[in-house]
């Protein structure tokens, strides 16, 4: 059995014990969360695909911590302009979630 949720603007398939990595959460480690945006589910038998989502589906997630990635450098300038460059780093905030329950 098998879902396709819709988290942070991306789309995961999941399934039943999957860890994965998604946008930052607002939840602390250790809470439950609900995906009710739920675009398919497949129950081996049948595929229900929603117009957009599937009503009364969700999946239910542990959140195991809270990150940030590693760290990528920006680095912005315009060629043959001696003084116009520009440096700057990032690292992207997420959250890494187990897949408790898949409920149809």
């Amino acid at each position: 059995m098998y879902a396709v949720i819709e988290t942070g603007g991306k789309q995961y398939q999941v399934k039943e014990g999957d860890e994965l990595f998604v946008e930052k959460l607002g939840a602390e480690a250790d809470e439950t969360v609900t995906f009710d945006k739920v675009v398919a589910v497949n129950n081996d038998s049948e595929l229900k695909i929603g117009a957009p989502y599937v009503d009364g589906a969700a999946v239910e997630a542990k959140v195991v911590k809270n990150g940030k990635a590693r760290k990528i450098t920006v680095f912005t300038y315009k060629p043959k302009k001696g003084s116009s460059h520009r440096k700057q780093g990032h690292r992207q905030p997420y959250t890494k979630v187990r897949i408790e329950a898949i409920k149809a």
